[in-house]
């Protein structure tokens, strides 16, 4: 299993961001999650969707859209896991 940082970014107030990744071998398992960098120990600070496009017929994009649910700035990483 590999893990890693795919990308870093901030989600302005109460707005969703969408972002992509390209070029993921069509072949593998990629399992993405989002984890905000800031601390908020009284409510959760965003949610994410992941959708997926076969680009062609080896590769794939991933486009993922983060959602800040605060009423401040919050940066965010994006981690992968290819799990096989």
């Amino acid at each position: 299993m590999v893990f890693g940082v795919q990308f870093r970014g901030t989600v302005q107030p109460n707005q969703s961001q969408r972002w992509f990744t390209f070029n993921w071998p069509a072949n593998k398992q990629i399992i993405w999650t989002v984890v905000p960098d800031s601390i908020n120990a009284s409510a959760a600070e965003i949610t994410y969707s992941v959708a997926v496009q076969l680009a062609s017929a080896t590769t794939v994009t991933y486009w993922i859209t983060i959602t800040n649910l605060t009423n401040a700035a919050v940066d965010i990483e994006a981690r992968y896991a290819i799990l096989n």
